[in-house]
């Protein structure tokens, strides 16, 4: 037994006790939910708990592999919300900067996420999602400036954010990666509308960002012109791989409600439930031993190409069986449990939970998206067909 760890679990346990956020699901609003989000992502950050992830340098990083699990195993089981508000933030828009961004956008913009700068990510639009490459959003250069028009869909909580990590197209004349450009834009800037889109569940989580004629500095590049393409890798990669860890392990928590509406269902001696719940247990464990791997090889810079997609998806087919299996237990009732805020897997309302799990094989990549990534980047795999299909077609 590692007493540190041990000691780690005490004290965060004690503050959890008096710090975790009581009846955060009642919230009947969508601005009151992410009002609870701000005050929460502030409480976590000022005890030093919001970004175990991050290298030691920023107040709360530098925690250990098992670190980071002790703390995400306790929210987990203190029944926190999840921070939808700030993950683009501490998990997508830190990475790109730390990696790919410059000095000055370095200083200038992390130590502004652990005050509660929000950010949001522009990269899919109407005719771009799965086809990354595809995208029209266009900047043009005018002097020591872009200027941007466009459209970008599915931003999760742009209409809230502060900032946005925004891909667009400086050229067309070439190979469609080689014409992409990353920039930071801000989401007050003249030009820039958000348009919520209520989905079929009731959420408002994803947003709409129209861009007219947007001017954004040139000193808001992140990369060279025409580079965007590799550093949106290092957006997607976070995506894929680090946020997944944390979510891995509050599924791992998650779990918890199921077994416990096994013991309310009367379904303690249904052994077809037991049998699903038993599989789903240890498909769990497996993403989080491999959400661990992923880290690990992060931390070692041994990262390889379609370790990310291996955790995306084994977490997003996971995440579909376990809101499935819940709404099978949960019966008629469980369909039509108000109220209704941003679906999560412990938002206490399975059927906005079952209808979310959907998202999140597409989210960050499709899992057919996935597939292709592991066979073609790990295993070598062909793209091109068989000789045996192009025979079998004639």
């Amino acid at each position: 037994m590692d007493q540190s760890l041990e000691n780690l679990r005490s004290e965060l346990r004690a503050w959890l006790a008096a710090n975790a956020p009581a009846n955060w699901r009642l919230a009947e609003t969508h601005e009151a939910f992410v009002a609870g989000q701000r005050e929460w992502f502030a409480r976590l950050a000022a005890a030093g708990y919001a970004v175990p992830h991050w290298p030691a340098q920023w107040p709360g990083g530098g925690r250990s592999l098992a670190e980071q699990k002790v703390i995400y195993e306790e929210l987990a089981s203190a029944d926190t919300p999840r921070l939808l508000l700030t993950f683009v933030s501490t998990y997508h828009a830190f990475a790109t900067l730390s990696e790919c961004g410059s000095a000055a956008q370095q200083e200038r913009y992390i130590p502004r996420i652990l005050e509660g700068e929000t950010w949001c990510q522009g990269f899919s639009e109407p005719g771009a999602g799965s086809d990354l490459a595809a995208i029209r959003t266009r900047a043009v250069r005018d002097g020591d400036h872009y200027v941007v028009s466009g459209q970008k869909i599915w931003s999760t909580m742009a209409q809230y954010a502060d900032r946005c990590l925004l891909l667009v197209r400086t050229d067309s004349s070439g190979v469609k990666q080689a014409g992409l450009t990353y920039l930071l834009m801000d989401m007050k800037a003249a030009g820039v509308t958000t348009r919520p889109i209520r989905q079929i569940q009731g959420d408002e989580e994803f947003a709409e960002i129209f861009l007219d004629e947007v001017r954004i500095p040139v000193s808001e590049r992140v990369g060279e012109e025409g580079a965007g393409w590799q550093v949106a890798q290092a957006t997607l990669a976070s995506e894929r791989g680090l946020t997944l860890m944390e979510l891995s392990y509050r599924m791992r928590g998650a779990m918890d409600r199921l077994a416990e509406l096994i013991r309310t269902s009367g379904r303690e001696s249904d052994a077809g439930v037991l049998r699903d719940f038993g599989r789903l247990g240890a498909r769990v464990d497996s993403v989080c031993a491999l959400a661990d791997a992923y880290l690990q090889k992060r931390i070692d810079h041994t990262e390889n190409l379609g370790d990310a997609a291996l955790v995306k998806l084994g977490y997003s087919r996971c995440l579909r069986d376990w809101a499935d299996l819940g709404l099978r237990l949960g019966g008629m009732g469980s369909q039509y449990r108000e109220p209704i805020t941003f679906g999560d897997l412990n938002s206490g309302n399975w059927m906005a939970d079952f209808m979310n799990s959907y998202a999140w094989t597409i989210a960050g990549g499709s899992d057919e998206v996935q597939r292709n990534i592991i066979a073609e980047r790990m295993l070598g795999m062909a793209r091109e067909p068989r000789h045996w299909i192009s025979e079998a077609r004639q």
